[in-house]
């Protein structure tokens, strides 16, 4: 994650500020091999978020859980869902 916030938006994470926060096990289509998501959650940073993969990401932009924009990533809007409710893990496409 710490490298990914780099590569991806240019922040700076101390790994000792990161925390797993949710797993989602997913199966995309049927018949696929199953995937396990891994979501963490950041206490600190440094830097301003941009966008360094203008072909995967459009915009950084924070939005109320309630008013998450679509299209979004099904994984994500299961597990933003799941934290809310103070589930650890949940199953999607099972």
């Amino acid at each position: 994650m710490v490298r990914e916030a780099w590569e991806e938006a240019g922040l700076v994470i101390d790994p000792a500020d990161v925390e797993l926060v949710h797993v989602v096990h997913v199966v995309d289509t049927p018949g696929s091999l199953p995937l396990m998501q891994l979501v963490f959650r950041a206490r600190r940073w440094e830097g301003t978020p941009e966008v360094r993969e203008s072909d995967k990401c459009l915009t950084w932009q924070w939005w109320p859980r309630d008013e998450l924009p679509d299209p979004i990533v099904s994984y994500t809007r299961t597990a933003i869902t799941a934290i809310a409710e103070g589930r650890p893990y949940s199953q999607l496409g099972w």
